[in-house]
């Protein structure tokens, strides 16, 4: 089993930043894909950011593609997502998320991730 909890998610005005961090703990050697998800109100979930582990082979959504960027410490494993230029269009629950099959050559969808945190909101006001 895999946990990942999630921090790091506030209210912050448009153009500013934030860094979301996710604690990855459990049988973290099971695991082949990290990614980043955020589900707005109303609004189907969808992936922000996804990589095979620490940061190798990253992928982005086109709408955060250039502001967005995931990355993995090798020491403590908590995966980041640092976040610049955030407009209000960037207003969802962000969850991290961890799949046991690889990514390293493709993107996964949504059913292969395996383990999910519980989320965080990140709130953007204009």
């Amino acid at each position: 089993q895999v946990q990942l909890v999630e921090s790091g998610g506030g209210s912050v005005q448009a153009g500013g930043a934030l860094r979301l961090s996710c604690s990855v703990s459990g049988d973290t050697y099971s695991l082949s894909c990290m990614g980043w998800f955020r589900q707005a109100p109303g609004k189907e979930r969808e992936e922000v950011a996804s990589s095979y582990p620490y940061g190798h082979n990253a992928r982005y959504s086109a709408s955060v593609r250039g502001r967005f960027a995931i990355s993995q410490d090798a020491t403590t494993k908590i995966l980041y997502l640092q976040m610049n230029s955030l407009n209000t269009e960037d207003t969802a629950m962000y969850y991290c998320a961890a799949a046991r099959t690889s990514c390293y050559h493709g993107s996964l969808a949504l059913a292969d991730f395996d383990y999910w945190g519980r989320g965080t909101q990140v709130t953007v006001s204009s």
